[in-house]
């Protein structure tokens, strides 16, 4: 018997062959988008899809500063996010007022920010990064002190092991609404009670406590190609389930235990395959950022990607 959300993939697969559109999703997507997608990945990996695609149309499944800097790096194409209120409770908590004050209060500082901001934001930065490669970028930066935002999980994460940098976060605040929901990883450490042999892997974005008793911190591509090429045969997984869920199907022959399993990005979870199919049969949740921001946020984007090469 064919599952109706197996009929549904095959019409987004079909409406999207027919309108030359690509499909990219985050790894927190539901199933039934992962496994249609054309390519799934993390934060870093999108962007470089984004950038070399020669499809007419990108449906963005993830949430709204991935679609911006999508159209941001593909402004002849449409690119459409197939629910707009998927949108990422931590890029708001840095709006354009408060990033510009920042800036005020420390003149001649290098801003890099997180690839989870918006564009308005992002215009603003010298370079981009993201979870992926913000020690590297940071890093190799002259400077001995940079403003750094909206992630005040992920500073401490760069500023362990970058302790000759001075990082100041922009704003002091900023935190992932669904990684703090691991707290200091308590529920983890019975987990490894349970599996002594696991490994414990948790996401830069979790709390510096949960981050310490790790025993790596990686973002989910790192997280992915770590467990697919570690002769370790359990992980306890310190992220969004999505991921989880991936691994489970993609990695055979090892087992995969979230490090909570009621932990989900409800704005990830605001996509699925019927308001995919509806982006595109109609077109119409397009995402367009404004040519004068689009264009200044363009440069810290491919800086970024240049120096992660």
């Amino acid at each position: 018997m064919i599952r109706k959300g197996s009929e549904l993939q095959a019409k987004v697969m079909e409406l999207r062959k027919e309108k030359n559109a690509i499909l990219l999703a985050h790894n927190y997507q539901i199933p039934e988008i992962q496994e249609i997608a054309d390519f799934l990945g993390d934060s870093l990996e999108l962007c470089r899809m984004a950038q070399s695609t020669d499809a007419d149309i990108i449906v963005f499944c993830g949430v709204d500063f991935m679609a911006e800097t999508a159209s941001i790096l593909n402004p002849g194409k449409k690119v459409l996010l197939p629910n707009a209120d998927a949108r990422c409770p931590m890029a708001a908590m840095l709006p354009l007022r408060v990033l510009v004050e920042a800036k005020r209060s420390y003149p001649g500082i290098p801003t890099v920010l997180y690839v989870n901001t918006l564009a308005e934001a992002k215009a603003e930065a010298d370079v981009v990064c993201t979870s992926a490669n913000a020690v590297e970028i940071i890093g190799k930066l002259e400077s001995d002190t940079v403003l750094f935002g909206p992630d005040r999980n992920l500073v401490y994460y760069v500023a362990k092991r970058l302790p000759n940098k001075t990082i100041i976060p922009v704003p002091d605040y900023g935190f992932c609404r669904t990684h703090r929901l691991f707290g200091k990883g308590d529920r983890a450490m019975e987990l490894k009670k349970e599996y002594p042999e696991a490994e414990l892997i948790v996401h830069p974005e979790c709390e510096p406590e949960f981050q310490d008793r790790a025993d790596y911190v990686l973002s989910t591509g790192g997280m992915y190609r770590h467990c697919k090429e570690s002769s370790s045969k359990i992980f306890i997984i310190g992220t969004e389930i999505g991921l989880v869920e991936r691994m489970r199907r993609e990695i055979p022959g090892k087992t995969f235990v979230p490090a909570d399993s009621n932990v989900e990005c409800p704005n990830m979870k605001k996509i699925d395959l019927e308001n995919t199919y509806q982006a595109l049969l109609y077109e119409e949740l397009e995402v367009k950022v404004p040519v004068q921001i689009a264009t200044r946020a363009l440069k810290p984007i491919e800086r970024m990607l240049e120096m992660s090469k």
